[in-house]
């Protein structure tokens, strides 16, 4: 593991980091945040995905997430959204490809080799945090935006006894009711078959729901609106009569100011979970 920076924060240390990855078959790169509280013994993680052609930058400069995860005690882990490199696959469109890995593990060509970031994000970087840094593996919770949102909530569904609470920003809650999220499991999966379910969050809140808690914020005004679905998920959520919030917020839109406003909110709804007995 190579250190890119290392920086003070809140007390702590916002630090950035590039590693070789066997998951993604290359050169990783995340950011990690690791509050004061570290240096008298490990702390609680929790993990924050990114959006459509996002990097690991997006969420650690714009999301103002350190100040209260520093209050917590709360390790933020900032991954990439996909393997890069000119060796790794691309795509022309904005949401395939290099910053849209959708933390999937590709079964089709040409992303199979390198688009593994679902393993990458909840097997190789955590057993590498907790080798490296001061982290509780024990107490993980995850969040995330958009297609990190998406990912959050799929993750830990499908891992429950992984993360203590989840949550998520806008989130892409049902891929396979549209025609926009069929090309990306198409792509990345196949043809229509039972590998896309485990990456629909509607329809997995709907079949497993999650053993803890759950948060959801959506604009009102988000643009995006028509193809996040929010819809699908409260009507899973409320079907499954899952522990958990879904909130619309009025005003609001997808960008990171939206992020940012209710990012304590959900630092403080993890920080519960991470701190329960």
């Amino acid at each position: 593991m190579d250190i890119k920076s290392e920086i003070a924060c809140f007390a702590g240390t916002q630090g950035v980091y590039t590693h070789a990855s066997d998951a993604c078959g290359g050169k990783m790169t995340f950011g990690l945040f690791m509050p004061e509280q570290a240096r008298l013994g490990p702390v609680p993680v929790l993990w924050y995905l990114s959006g459509l052609t996002c990097t690991h930058e997006n969420a650690m400069i714009k999301a103002g997430a350190q100040a209260w995860a520093a209050e917590e005690g709360i390790a933020l882990v900032f991954p990439d959204t996909s393997p890069r490199g000119a060796d790794v696959a691309d795509d022309e469109a904005y949401d395939l490809g290099q910053g849209a890995g959708f933390y999937v593990n590709a079964t089709q060509d040409p992303w199979a080799p390198h688009f593994r970031m679902w393993d990458y994000v909840a097997d190789e970087l955590p057993a590498l945090l907790g080798g490296e840094f001061a982290v509780d593996l024990e107490r993980q919770s995850i969040t995330g935006h958009s297609m990190g949102g998406h990912g959050a909530l799929t993750l830990a569904m499908a891992r429950p006894a992984q993360y203590r609470s989840v949550s998520a920003f806008s989130p892409i809650c049902n891929p396979m009711g549209s025609d926009w999220g069929q090309k990306q499991l198409t792509a990345y999966l196949g043809a229509k078959s039972s590998a896309w379910e485990t990456h629909d969050a509607s329809h997995q809140m709907l079949e497993k729901g999650f053993d803890g808690p759950v948060l959801v914020d959506t604009g009102t005004q988000d643009p995006f609106l028509d193809l996040l679905m929010p819809e699908t998920l409260a009507f899973s959520m409320a079907k499954r009569r899952q522990n958990g919030h879904l909130r619309l917020q009025p005003g609001y839109d997808h960008s990171y100011f939206f992020v940012s406003t209710f990012m304590e909110d959900h630092i403080n709804f993890h920080a519960e979970a991470l701190y329960a007995e």
